[in-house]
């Protein structure tokens, strides 16, 4: 099974990025009486716990194929990463929320404002290692795409799960650093609330992102095009194949696909040669694509091909 190291080193030093800095805003928080630097230290929470849950996901997922799931638990990975975008709206967002409406209600002076800089400071260097390497990692992937449809496209949650997370904790650390700069300059605490409700906004914000992306994961996604493409080149490079109608793929993990072929086999073979025609289709994608762990070959007619696809339009038009 895969081991995903580009992306579990990228979830380790977001943790423990993370960690070093949590407790020195609730630090600063709490000396301070900054809404924003606990709103901030509630999203580094958050985010810690996110990475773990990330780990844990990665960890089920490579777990072997059995009787119960015999595509292994690629999903697992998919369905931590949609609990990590719940998380990130209802608790990260929800307390930085309710903190910066109650800051508003009951504002008070900011003391010591210099613990909150220099946290805030500490902070955006951790943050920017840790965004700096997530970015790197997926610049890697991401070939010629540009930043968005590579996020789209990405079938590893927990590598744009990260880079979505450093770029919401680098920005809520702007927002939190002008709320407490303006609290001080202007002699306005409500602008420290008001930077907490800012914080929210972005958390919301990154968690409905990845919670949409999760989602498509989770219930089955097509694979990469270049996949599709590459099994039918291959299925109609091959002697014993007229022509290759199609292929239906579904992602099932970061590198797991399952992938079901329809092709039309010359008139003049015999069984025994349309089964060795699909056992050298099988093996030449299983080496051009080492993420495929299950390739369904189906003989099928174009004609039959074309009127089961009409079928399947029709019946997707119903819904």
């Amino acid at each position: 099974m895969p081991e995903w190291t580009g992306s579990r080193a990228v979830v380790y030093t977001a943790l423990a990025g993370n960690l070093l800095i949590v407790m020195s805003k609730f630090a600063a928080a709490v000396v301070s009486g900054s809404s924003a630097m606990w709103s901030e230290g509630v999203h580094s929470l958050v985010d810690s716990v996110n990475e773990l849950l990330l780990l844990y996901g990665m960890h089920r997922a490579k777990a072997p194929p059995d009787q119960t799931h015999p595509f292994g638990y690629g999903r697992e990975l998919y369905f931590w990463s949609f609990v990590v975008a719940l998380l990130v709206l209802a608790v990260g967002a929800g307390v930085s929320l309710f903190e910066g409406v109650m800051h508003l209600r009951t504002a008070t002076p900011i003391e010591h404002y210099w613990i909150s800089y220099a946290v805030l400071g500490i902070s955006v260097v951790f943050e920017g290692v840790s965004w700096s390497i997530a970015l790197r990692e997926f610049r890697a992937r991401k070939g010629r795409l540009g930043y968005f449809e590579a996020f789209r496209q990405s079938k590893d949650p927990s590598m744009f799960s990260v880079l979505l997370e450093d770029s919401a904790a680098l920005i809520g650390l702007l927002i939190a650093f002008a709320g407490i700069l303006g609290a001080q300059v202007f002699d306005a605490p409500w602008l420290d609330g008001a930077a907490s409700i800012g914080i929210a906004a972005v958390l919301a914000v990154s968690a409905m992102l990845l919670a949409r992306e999760s989602k498509g994961l989770l219930i089955g996604e097509l694979a990469h095009p270049r996949v599709h493409e590459s099994i039918l080149a291959i299925a109609q490079g091959d002697a014993g194949v007229r022509k290759a109608n199609g292929v239906l793929t579904m992602q099932m993990g970061p590198n797991q696909v399952v992938a079901a072929l329809s092709a039309e086999f010359e008139d003049a073979l015999t069984i025994p040669q349309v089964e060795a025609c699909i056992n050298r289709i099988e093996n030449a994608v299983r080496d051009a694509h080492a993420e495929i762990i299950a390739l369904f070959v189906k003989p099928q007619t174009a004609e039959a091909w074309r009127e089961r696809r009409k079928i399947r339009e029709r019946d997707i038009d119903r819904l």
